[in-house]
This record gives structure tokens, sequence and C-alpha cells, in this order.
């Protein structure tokens, strides 16, 4: 099983299309990359191994990516799924 984690990222000024498309493109275990408005500027989505240092990939993974200004770490636990009431 899985660890979901996400992670809000505020990015430099026009660059969050840029960022995005390198999350994609170059993160490993990214899902799911989102616009979001408000205080962040994107909404990245994790899926890690139960043993994985979350803040060690935070860290090394996602803020060392070009154009990040700051992030924001959601862990998460207890998935919820359609049809495992």
């Amino acid at each position: 099983m899985m660890t979901a984690i996400f992670v809000f990222i505020k990015c430099e000024l026009g660059k969050a299309n840029d960022v995005a498309a390198d999350m994609v493109d170059n993160v490993e275990n990214v899902s799911e990359v989102y616009s979001t408005s408000g205080q962040y500027d994107l909404l990245a989505k994790f899926h890690l191994a139960k043993d994985e240092d979350i803040g060690t990939f935070v860290t090394k993974k996602v803020q060392t990516r070009p154009h990040i200004r700051d992030t924001f770490t959601v862990i998460t636990f207890s998935p919820f799924l359609p049809g495992k009431g």
C-alpha cells in the first residue's frame, strides 16, 4: 500500500505552467498536478512507498525543482475508497 501526500506549491511569478509541466515530466511518484487559486499556485499529489521518508522526498525531489518558492505538505492516512465503505 502507498501513502498519498498532497503538496501545495507556490511558484515564481509567471512560472506555474512551467513548474507543473516539469513536475509531471520529471518527478517520480507524481500522480496529478492541478492549478489552484489563492495562496498557492499548484497542488500536486504523490504516491510514496510506506517506508519512504516524506520530508526527504519533499525537500530533495520537490522543493529543489526550478521556480518553486514555497511548499506546504498535507500527509494523508486511512483512505476512503469506493466500495470499501
